[in-house]
């Protein structure tokens, strides 16, 4: 049939805007590597996804050799499948733990194969370290200067071999912009998650979490030792109260009201829930109240009056100076920045 001429063309469909490609993350494998370590960013980057399903991280593992076997801790290799030149091709690096670091945690440098490797890493790429991963770094000189963390057994050897940098042994990871450290084993889940939530917000994390089935977030600044992480089967725990608070974010808490949860009085409950948690009852509920914030202003549109009074911040005013101590930014900004990167 003959289209009038009064008739506006035909119009052809809009095609959706490109998506960009996903970040690709590349973690270096040395010889005498933990498995549960270098498997962490495989497993969280690995299952962030956008809401159609889109993967939003591409890992590849490589090692300062040409294509074969890395060694472990344990009695299996791993086959890895890219040499140092993957490096080049890095938006984040990742560097986890090894025991058979040699120079590197005897002196401080870098072997020769190490540094011509990591001569390939671009200037710009995020560098993160798992453990003892952050003697790599340091070695090359990434972290003079800045703050870092490592395992707490290793800490004060890491301190003596690099005095240029500033040594926490007391949290689970530190955040330094492009540079990342952690703490051993499971606070390399909780950075990278941290990191997800840093690009991609809190529900992308927290979906990753739900699916690991570990915790959504533990923040940086908690205790890595915690004198009882498992209570005692005799002795009562805090989770009642956790649970109650969480239900009430919105309501004024106080600390008897979550010490009547488990029926202790004020001083042994904050004891345990230090013991347990490694950090204050008014230091979780910050935390849990700038979660629930960092939620609110990525996913709905409500005013900062209102995140603030459903958050349990009371006034916008409370709001930007906790969020802003936290993440280092105010609430309009990073609302800003999360809707920018959902347009």
């Amino acid at each position: 049939m003959a289209t009038s001429p009064h008739q506006p063309p035909t119009q052809p469909p809009t095609q959706p805007p490109p998506q960009p490609p996903p970040h690709r993350v590349v973690v270096l494998a040395l010889d005498g590597l933990l498995p549960f370590e270098l498997g962490i960013p495989h497993r969280v980057f690995g299952r962030a996804k956008d809401t159609t399903g889109r993967h939003l991280y591409e890992i590849v593992t490589c090692s300062i050799r040409p294509p074969g076997p890395v060694r472990t801790d344990s009695d299996f290799a791993v086959l890895v499948e890219h040499g140092p030149e993957a490096l080049a091709t890095a938006d984040t690096v990742v560097v986890p733990a090894s025991y058979e670091l040699g120079p590197v945690y005897e002196e401080g440098r870098l072997t020769p194969e190490l540094a011509a490797a990591l001569a390939q890493v671009r200037p710009g790429t995020r560098l993160v370290a798992i453990c003892t991963g952050g003697y790599v770094l340091a070695a090359a000189g990434y972290l003079d200067g800045r703050p870092a963390t490592t395992h707490w057994s290793s800490a004060d050897h890491f301190q003596q071999l690099f005095p240029t940098i500033k040594v926490d042994a007391d949290v689970l990871f530190i955040d330094d912009g492009d540079v990342l450290t952690s703490a051993g084993v499971a606070a390399g889940l909780d950075l990278c998650l941290h990191i997800v939530r840093r690009d991609h917000g809190t529900a992308v994390a927290n979906e990753v979490a739900r699916r690991t089935v570990v915790p959504p977030h533990r923040d940086g600044g908690q205790a890595q030792f915690i004198e009882r992480p498992m209570p005692e089967p005799q002795l009562a725990t805090t989770t009642t109260a956790r649970a109650w608070a969480l239900g009430r974010l919105q309501e004024p808490i106080q600390l008897r009201d979550m010490a009547e949860q488990e029926s202790m009085s004020v001083r042994t409950f904050t004891r345990r829930f230090r013991e347990e948690t490694g950090v204050s009852p008014g230091q979780w509920l910050t935390q849990q109240r700038v979660e629930r914030a960092r939620y609110l202003l990525e996913s709905t549109g409500l005013s900062m009056d209102q995140v603030a009074r459903d958050a349990g911040f009371g006034t916008a005013q409370s709001m930007r100076q906790h969020v802003q101590g936290a993440l280092g930014v105010t609430p309009t900004a990073y609302r800003r920045t999360f809707r920018a990167a959902a347009e």
